[in-house]
């Protein structure tokens, strides 16, 4: 039911029109005109509002009957909602859209009005929540597969820090046959949300025609309406993938999917006591003990009916459409730009781009095991495994030019040069550098890098950090980035006056001397004496 008497007071008192409240409402626009039409017509209710007056009230004065299912338009042809509902949940594959589209052609066959699709679907809303306690929905075999977190979650401790983390327990089921799956999950961010989901079609052995969700951050970005959701694109992507659609439940009615709810309902209320009774110090060891009793439960005789869950999933398994060939693959993405090296910096690792590329833009497409690199208007450019361990250079040699000693900014050249200007033991630490590494390029960042010490410091602490490094046999860029500062304190080097700075920072130390008694009596005294003798002159 509308709340009648905000609407009233915010139109007359406030003056706003009734789109505006039907927006600030989440209400149709139409149905609060309607309404406030109503009002105006009415002659026995007038603003400003007796005092205590219910909307039901409101409603009854206004329409001349008490509030209940014909609280509508009556020069609107109403809708068939039983026969919707029992279409909906009788076919296969049956959407709201095209049961519309008939009522639609019947309305204007008959020549009357009918309501647009979003007050379709608003009116057969109300008209389920309404006649939920006495119509029984029967699932279809193989239309949804329907998915949420449990609400109990359990700890685990690291073995090696003591560190506690939370395992939250994904849950999903095919209400037909009521298979459940579930898993533990220690983050729930995408890449995990979209490997829980995988695991789930692979359980159930196929892919569902309908996937309903929690509107989870992983799974939905907004769902005002429920008529035209926003879907995260990585789980639009994996529906896409799978073959199959993504129909949120409708905010905060867990009946839109309740059957996951119940299956939550059934572990809260069973095998997870034997869970939690049960230390756990790695993610496997729980799942294992979870997919063990759960198993057990998809085995277990139903009460109310015969066979078991097992039984009527492998029927329904023959039903679900086949699995894609490939599981769907999380894709990080990133822009970046492409360096003077010829290699584009990913996740602390680098990977090699061909020359033309050099100093643009182009896309990064990641998965676990593969990156994939794009230019900026989409066209493919190259694709390497990805980096196991930080600071790893994957180059090929074709992306390089034919004599890049000699291409670009960065060479060979350039930092020999600007390295003999600093010192002879500069230049030797740039030129084992630059020969450190399977091809060149792979070092530029590491020769600019010690290069730019020069800026921080001056070059006599440099050249002696670099002449450390040759005499204790570590020449790298580590070395000199870890030593430099020490080398500096040596050297009697303030680094640009960077030290001076910040000894200025903060409060001004002062000996215990120089706020003695007898030493502020003093400065009091003689600074007297100085205003006395300046009077007097």
């Amino acid at each position: 039911m509308l709340d009648y008497k905000d609407i009233i007071i915010k139109h007359y008192a406030l003056s706003i029109s009734g789109a505006e409240i039907a927006r600030e409402l989440n209400a149709s626009k139409s149905g609060v005109n309607d309404f406030l039409r109503a009002f105006e017509a009415c002659e026995v209710l007038k603003y400003p509002l007796p005092t205590g007056i219910t909307n039901y009230a409101i409603y009854e004065l206004v329409y001349g009957k008490a509030p209940g299912n014909n609280t509508r338009n009556p020069n609107i042809a109403y809708p068939d909602y039983l026969d919707v509902a029992n279409k909906m949940n009788s076919r296969k594959n049956m959407t709201l859209v095209y049961l519309w589209n008939c009522y639609k052609k019947k309305c204007e066959a008959d020549g009357v009005r009918y309501y647009q699709y979003r007050q379709f679907c608003e009116h057969y809303n109300d008209w389920c929540e309404e006649n939920a306690e006495t119509l029984h929905f029967n699932a279809n075999i193989a239309e949804k597969m329907e998915i949420d977190f449990a609400g109990k979650t359990f700890e685990m401790v690291n073995h090696l820090t003591g560190e506690i983390y939370v395992i939250v327990v994904f849950v999903a089921v095919l209400p037909y046959s009521q298979y459940i799956y579930a898993e533990g999950m220690i983050s729930t961010k995408e890449p995990e949300w979209i490997k829980v989901n995988n695991n789930a079609l692979d359980y159930f052995g196929g892919v569902p025609a309908v996937v309903v969700c929690d509107n989870c951050k992983q799974a939905v970005l907004a769902n005002q309406d429920w008529i035209a959701p926003e879907l995260n694109k990585d789980y639009a992507e994996w529906a896409e993938h799978n073959h199959t659609v993504i129909l949120p439940a409708k905010v905060k009615r867990p009946k839109y999917k309740s059957s996951v709810e119940n299956a939550v309902g059934i572990l809260e209320k069973g095998l997870f006591h034997d869970l939690e009774e049960i230390p756990y110090f790695s993610l496997d060891d729980f799942n294992r003990d979870l997919w063990r009793k759960l198993e057990e439960l998809n085995h277990e005789p139903f009460k109310k009916k015969e066979h078991n869950r097992f039984f009527y999933w492998e029927e329904e398994k023959l039903e679900l459409m086949p699995l894609p060939s490939m599981q769907y693959e999380y894709m990080e993405r990133r822009v970046a730009k492409v360096s003077s090296d010829y290699h584009v910096r990913f996740d602390n690792a680098y990977y090699s781009v061909d020359k033309a590329f050099v100093h643009k833009q182009i896309s990064i497409r990641a998965t676990d095991t593969k990156v994939r690199i794009y230019s900026r208007q989409g066209e493919f450019l190259c694709e390497w495994p990805r980096a196991v361990r930080k600071g790893q250079w994957s180059t090929n040699p074709d992306h390089l030019p034919s004599n890049y000693q000699g291409f670009g900014q960065w060479n060979a050249a350039y930092f020999i040069n600007k390295a003999s200007v600093i010192g002879p033991y500069t230049e030797a630490v740039i030129r084992k550098i630059l020969k450190s590494r399977q091809y060149e390029v792979q070092t530029y960042r590491m020769c600019l890098g010690i290069i730019n010490f020069k800026g921080k410091y001056r070059a006599g602490t440099l050249e002696e950090c670099c002449k450390q490094a040759i005499e204790r046999d570590r020449v790298t860029y580590t070395f000199v980035k870890n030593t430099i500062s020490a080398v500096a304190d040596e050297c009697n080097d303030p680094g640009n006056g960077l030290q001076n700075k910040q000894n200025k920072r903060g409060g001004y130390a002062m000996s215990a001397e120089a706020t003695s008694i007898d030493t502020l009596l003093s400065r009091s005294k003689a600074l007297a004496d100085t205003q006395r003798k300046d009077g007097e002159s």
